[in-house]
């Protein structure tokens, strides 16, 4: 299953020991060179913390994101200095205070723990506060200091997944089974790696390795669930995902993964049965929010806009009241990303937001990369709307957006609208340059056909239609974008 670590995706299973640790007070730096020891150790004097650790770690990897949550938080309790358990209460946190007080306390006892763990706080809360180039330093020294850890190659990928980079994160998973080829999560993620890049038989082979290694954990059957989806295979789709409910009927991404597809089949009916299932069942009110937005995201698949309206300002209102700010923005972002009338959809996008600024919680690269998208599509709308100042305003705001951060998800929106705006200027060469940058988003691989086609690149053209048609997310601009391009005969 695809998770939001730091925002949105990856998860593994394996049942044995997550990061190696040793029970050890604070070690001094030559004590840590490279290859001295194979694994990062933990610094806590405490047996009951380092094995709470131990479990969180554990549970990360098998997708409990709540248990890992609690498992960190009482590892905390037994040991209120043990810095490393902070930093990823602050990582997979979905409450945005405590993600914020987790982070300043990781950072405040970060000099009592090791070399290694230092590193490791700092390539967290230097993401989390917008320093790219600082946070993934950080990770890179973490992992030259130990390169025979195949778990901290695995959190290190995982991350970059979440952040768009799939070659760097393919690079790591194949190093982490290098050292042991029967790694569990790696050969995940490298399955979704290559799912990504439409190999799909190569990514059930490894999908089989992973099932066949964890035959009773409900990970690798949700995995399997959200590539056979990718790859149009839903009735698969849909087995796979009962199989992760019945090893446990309690993994409620499963849940969420039945209601996913039944959407993408276009029977938003049952769809919504099934959304409603995990919206009952959901772990926390972050994701409760999220699966609701899935399910009002069926009545744009309906073409019920009116209903649509109505579910996501509920959602909006929720998240508002519940300081739950971040799916406050995406719910008005959703409803602005639909709307055929530009100054309506205008007007959405400034309580968007609006919203990320009500609490200073949010973490800086979770507000920069909504901004961003926040930016892209008003860029783009206000062009539309005739308000050329606000267009320009915007674009230079995601410009500079995209120029202070190395963030994929803010160089990508910036990219997309700034090719947008030249293809309503039929500059096609330019805006090639741009959407390539962004051509797994079905609004940039709509315009790139365009374009293409414009400019008399007929093998590049069916390439990128024949990618936009078999794409299968259950994302709004698969929603307004694919359904509607497979009901038209293929460009010739």
């Amino acid at each position: 299953m695809r998770r939001h670590a730091f925002l949105k995706t990856c998860a593994v299973a394996v049942p044995i020991i997550a990061l190696a640790v040793c029970l050890a007070t604070p070690l001094s730096a030559h004590h840590l060179e490279k290859g001295k020891t194979a694994s990062l150790p933990i610094t806590t004097s405490s047996a009951k913390a380092h094995e709470l650790y131990e479990k969180g770690m554990v549970d990360y990897e098998n997708l409990y994101l709540e248990r890992c949550n609690d498992d960190w938080r009482a590892a905390v309790k037994e040991d209120p200095n043990l810095a490393v358990a902070w930093a990823w209460i602050a990582f997979n946190s979905s409450n945005p205070r405590e993600i914020a007080d987790a982070r300043a306390k990781a950072k405040a006892l970060a000099a009592k723990a090791s070399p290694g763990e230092q590193l490791m706080v700092s390539w967290i809360s230097k993401v989390q506060e917008g320093d790219y180039i600082g946070g993934i330093t950080a990770m890179n020294d973490m992992l030259e200091m130990y390169p025979k850890d195949k778990h901290l190659l695995y959190l290190a990928g995982n991350w970059l997944m979440g952040e768009n980079g799939d070659e760097q994160a393919q690079h790591f998973m194949e190093k982490a089974l290098v050292i042991d080829r029967n790694f569990p999560a790696a050969l995940n993620d490298l399955a979704y790696v290559e799912a990504r890049n439409r190999e799909f038989e190569k990514a059930f082979v490894a999908m089989d390795r992973y099932v066949a290694l964890l035959p009773k954990e409900p990970n690798p059957q949700d995995s399997y669930g959200e590539l056979k989806r990718m790859a149009g295979e839903f009735q698969s789709s849909l087995d796979h995902y009962r199989a992760a409910l019945k090893i446990d009927p309690d993994f409620v991404t499963s849940q969420l993964g039945l209601g996913d597809t039944y959407a993408l089949m276009g029977n938003q009916e049952q769809a919504r049965v099934e959304y409603e299932k995990a919206i009952r069942f959901a772990h926390n009110e972050a994701d409760r929010l999220s699966y609701a937005m899935q399910k009002a995201m069926t009545y744009v698949r309906d073409g019920n806009y009116a209903e649509a309206d109505k579910e996501f300002t509920e959602i909006a209102a929720t998240g508002h009241a519940k300081s739950q700010d971040l799916q406050e923005a995406q719910a008005e972002r959703h409803i602005a990303e639909y709307q055929t009338d530009d100054t309506a959809s205008l007007k959405h996008l400034k309580l968007a937001e609006d919203a990320l600024h009500h609490l200073a919680t949010i973490s800086p690269s979770d507000r920069d990369e909504e901004l961003s998208r926040i930016l892209r599509i008003r860029a783009v709308r206000a062009t539309r709307a005739g308000n050329q100042a606000l267009a320009d305003e915007s674009l230079n705001q995601l410009e500079a957006l995209a120029n202070g951060s190395r963030n994929r998800v803010i160089q990508s929106s910036y990219q997309g609208a700034a090719g947008t705006l030249l293809m309503d200027k039929n500059k096609y060469d330019e805006a090639i340059a741009h959407l390539e940058e962004d051509e797994d988003n079905p609004f940039t691989m709509e315009l790139l056909v365009q374009a293409y086609y414009q400019t008399l690149q007929t093998e590049k053209l069916h390439e990128i239609e024949i990618r936009l048609r078999g794409t299968n997310v259950p994302t709004m601009e698969q929603a307004l974008i694919v359904p509607a391009l497979r009901s038209k005969r293929p460009n010739i």
